[in-house]
């Protein structure tokens, strides 16, 4: 008797190429939208002093630092109008968002490329020598995406230093920054007191699960362009159950620490059990995702998120991003069930 074919309806779909933390929706949002549901009768406040109240606490920061936005993309726009930078500098590889925003706003475009020889990890000298005074805007993710690298503040601050003396402004990306262990060693929140040439984004859809909730902050000191975004952007940009969400999500003390044990033991877990097979690389991760290589020449990213998608795992393909190839995969790590299935599939085909 034949086996029968394997079918993705035997299997939950997860969605391990959307980097989202595994412990799903904060119960704290969750009850706070049923509770306000009728709060969407009215227009958002448009201060908004209670969600950049809870967000400068959250963050470490003071509330006229704050600048929220409809989401990363929308803040990463913001900046690039601002600056309206004519050459821009990117590491590669990186998030494909970057180049995209920079190159809206008709900016050159110069790639700095992270060595896979040297694990992807940054060379913050090489880096720093690399800038010159023909650069506007240098963008860097800490962690990287998709390398799941981390920078440390102090490099971050070698950075911004060299970025000062020549007139560069410096945006740091810290989409997964809480994902870190050593998070709070590591954010660079606290240089933006001694720089104007820079700005922290950071967004919730990650670390919170909530991409639907479109919210995103950035924390700057730089009074001139405080100004021009206080005239130019819109004031009730930020949904009304979205900003009362947000408020008692960024007080959610119990989740933050769950999801910090949670990603910090899984991404232990994984990486030892894939460590062993030699026909794969892996880039050891900070962050809640990993980036592998495929070294059997027969074997492309295509092939092995074919044959992951048979049991409803959805891992990224990093063909399309600059600096990688079909050769190169990525996925997040999610509950102790779901990632030994991913691993085990992984590893009936690599």
């Amino acid at each position: 008797m034949s086996k029968p074919t394997l079918r993705i309806d035997q299997y939950e779909t997860v969605l391990y190429d959307a980097n989202l933390n595994p412990m799903g929706i904060p119960v704290s949002v969750k009850q706070s939208i049923a509770n306000n549901i009728g709060s969407i009768i009215k227009y958002p406040d448009i201060y908004y002093t209670n969600l950049k109240t809870a967000v400068a606490d959250y963050a470490g920061t003071v509330l006229d630092r704050i600048f929220i936005g409809n989401g990363s993309p929308d803040l990463l726009r913001l900046f690039a109008a601002l600056i309206a930078p004519k050459k821009s500098m990117i590491l590669v590889p990186s998030s494909t968002e970057y180049e995209k925003v920079v190159r809206a706003y008709r900016s050159e475009v110069v790639f700095y490329e992270l060595k896979e020889e040297e694990d992807y990890v940054l060379s913050v000298p090489d880096l720093i020598a690399s800038l010159d005074k023909s650069l506007d805007l240098l963008i860097l993710g800490n962690p990287n995406n998709p390398t799941s690298k981390r920078i440390t503040r102090e490099q971050i601050e070698e950075i911004a230093e060299a970025c000062k003396a020549l007139d560069i402004f410096l945006i740091v990306d810290e989409m997964y920054v809480e994902f870190l262990d050593d998070y709070f060693e590591v954010t660079a929140v606290p240089l933006v007191e001694k720089f104007q040439n820079m700005a922290v984004l950071r967004s919730v859809s990650k670390f919170f699960a909530v991409p639907g909730l479109r919210f995103a902050y950035a924390v700057m000191n730089n009074r001139e362009l405080a100004d021009i975004i206080d005239v130019t952007t819109t004031r009730n940009n930020i949904a009304t159950l979205s900003a009362i969400a947000g408020v008692d999500m960024f007080k959610d003390k119990g989740y933050f620490e769950a999801s910090r044990s949670t990603i910090h033991t899984e991404r232990s877990l994984v990486y030892l059990a894939m460590a062993p097979c030699r026909t794969i690389r892996l880039f050891k991760p900070d962050a809640n995702f990993m980036l592998v290589k495929l070294l059997r020449e027969d074997l492309t990213s295509s092939k092995v998120a074919e044959h992951c998608s048979l049991r409803g795992i959805m891992i990224r393909r990093c063909d399309d991003i600059r600096g990688l190839s079909n050769k190169y995969i990525r996925f997040c790590f999610m509950n102790p069930k779901q990632n030994d299935l991913m691993v085990n599939t992984i590893l009936e085909i690599v």
